[in-house]
């Protein structure tokens, strides 16, 4: 009896395609590979629930990838498209844009909703709902050219039936950034001779977003707008200042300066800070004066260029780097002769031609905004000197900057947060070695000209 029931579970066993250890069937008296083997040599059964099959497929299918991945991208998209229009409202997605991030979206979605393009821009030129009894140019108070711009790409295309206009304003902001990541990676990459760089820059710009960035919880806020256009106008200056693709890079310098300086209103001091480096760099012989003058002219251009489609803001004409530039520009006509000379000769040259540039910019300034009665950029400067306890700190306009996280001094815990992605470590030597190769090419430069002056004064004598 016990033999016929040990025959009988055999018989079931090896219909249903399991077979007990040390049967026949795994000693392979068949010849025959079995289930182990196969599974060894990389092959396994379809399924084991219910009846078997028999089949066998191998481990991993050419195709199987692919099938995983598009079934993966269509239900993020599945989730992107209905999850949120079954959560939120249109309303309590408009909300979640904080303080003056609320009032520059409200301006884009007054152009959606105006009956057409025309009468959009009538609205904003002619706004009465901003200032309590007054009508003002928001084109030219504000910088919000970005949201008319986004509002008639809306209009113009085909998104109404698939994108919701939220929807369509913030991905247009992360794109920007994804734009500012691209313009990082080709400047290291331009500036190292290296794509290890530029995979570098971007993938530490990512990881210290915290400290880079505040486009997570601030999407409407100008900086987001502008800043991918300044990390542009870099990589173009990059490039230009390459013999072989000069001529090419001028025009991209104008077009980014103009989209930086239109989307921003502290450009002028961005702007003043690269002017100042580019001054640096021409009275230490680095750059030639042809690149140093068109640099000066494209950031002119740029200027005068948002100026114009501001409806002729006067705040940009009375801006510190426009006068800085007229200055520089004005002095180093007046005085041919600032790189000639033994080294103390030029250097005194040098500390009269800055003194006389900036006394003359400072000139030229107070001058533009008497005659303009230019007052609507005093709280920036109260700000600055607020922070800097240049002045006095009650002012409310200054306070109300200050008490801005963003705004106020650098916590120490950055240097902790940038230790902890491993940033700060390769940043501190690089910074040392290459400013120790910049002291050493000024004197070489320094040097050089000496040499040449003496010996074309030989010659000449």
């Amino acid at each position: 009896m016990d033999v016929r029931k040990r025959a009988k579970v055999n018989q079931a066993g090896s219909s249903l395609g399991i077979l007990p250890p040390g049967s026949s069937g795994e000693r392979c008296s068949s010849g025959k590979r079995t289930e182990p083997a196969r599974i060894r040599e990389g092959v396994f059964p379809l399924g084991r629930s219910g009846s078997f099959s028999g089949s066998y497929l191998p481990r991993r299918w050419p195709w199987q990838r692919c099938v995983s991945m598009a079934a993966g991208l269509f239900l993020a998209v599945l989730l992107a498209v209905h999850i949120p229009h079954f959560c939120f409202q249109e309303v309590e997605r408009e909300i979640s844009f904080r303080t003056e991030c609320g009032l520059y979206y409200s301006y884009y979605k007054q152009m959606l909703q105006a009956p057409s393009i025309q009468e959009g821009l009538s609205e904003l030129i002619h706004d009465n709902l901003t200032e309590s009894k007054r009508t003002i140019n928001l084109l030219q108070r504000m910088n919000i050219y970005q949201e008319v711009f986004l509002s008639v790409l809306y209009r113009l295309l085909p998104l109404q039936a698939y994108l919701e206009p939220v929807y369509f304003y913030i991905y247009t902001v992360f794109s920007l950034q994804a734009v500012y990541v691209i313009a990082l990676y080709l400047t290291a990459w331009l500036l190292a001779g290296s794509w290890l760089a530029g995979l570098l820059t971007g993938v530490w710009y990512i990881l210290n977003r915290v400290d880079t960035t505040r486009v997570e919880f601030t999407i409407s806020l100008r900086e987001n707008w502008s800043l991918p256009f300044f990390a542009l106008q870099v990589t173009a200056v990059t490039c230009y200042l390459r013999p072989q693709l000069s001529k090419v890079m001028v025009w991209l310098m104008y077009v980014t300066t103009c989209c930086f300086c239109l989307t921003w209103q502290f450009n002028q001091f961005i702007l003043l800070v690269q002017a100042l480096i580019v001054y640096i760099l021409d009275i230490v012989d680095l750059l030639t004066t042809t690149q140093v003058t068109t640099l000066y002219l494209v950031q002119v251009s740029g200027l005068l260029s948002v100026w114009l489609l501001q409806f002729c803001n006067s705040m940009i004409l009375g801006s510190l780097v426009l006068s800085f530039i007229v200055a520089a520009l004005f002095i180093r006509h007046c005085q041919p002769d600032l790189k000639t000379g033994g080294l103390l000769v030029r250097l005194a040259k040098v500390l009269l031609h800055s003194i006389l540039v900036l006394l003359l910019a400072f000139i030229i300034n107070s001058l533009t905004k008497k005659a303009l009665q230019l007052r609507s950029d005093e709280h920036i400067f109260k700000f600055i000197k607020s922070k800097f306890a240049l002045g006095p700190t009650r002012d409310f306009d200054a306070s109300l900057y200050l008490c801005e996280e963003a705004f106020g001094l650098l916590p120490l815990d950055t240097l902790e947060r940038l230790a902890g992605t491993l940033l700060l470590y390769p940043y501190v030597p690089t910074v040392l070695l290459l400013s120790g190769m910049l002291a050493v090419a000024v004197l070489h430069n320094l040097r050089y000209v000496m040499l040449s002056g003496k010996s074309f004064n030989m010659k000449t004598s």
